[in-house]
């Protein structure tokens, strides 16, 4: 399926943060999360920003790596593009 789900895995499993956590979080049935992190479904464009926004509430670290696993070099462009300029 898609990359949110494997960057969801990834985040969970390295910064300790279980499924049930995560819905609970969302405001959402687990099963929903479980769906994404197994790859079964991929999250919407509005639920991968609801990841985001639970990931920085239980962690800033872990939704930090999301968004850099997630978007991958749009991040990183996006941060570049955010740094003072000399």
């Amino acid at each position: 399926m898609g990359k949110a789900g494997k960057a969801l895995r990834l985040v969970l499993e390295k910064h300790g943060i279980s499924q049930n956590r995560l819905a609970v979080t969302m405001g959402l049935a687990r099963s929903t999360v479980n769906q994404w992190f197994h790859e079964i479904t991929d999250p919407s464009a509005e639920s991968v920003t609801q990841i985001v926004a639970a990931l920085e509430t239980l962690n800033e670290a872990a939704a930090k790596e999301f968004i850099a696993l997630y978007l991958g070099r749009i991040a990183q462009d996006t941060e570049t593009d955010n740094e003072p300029q000399p």
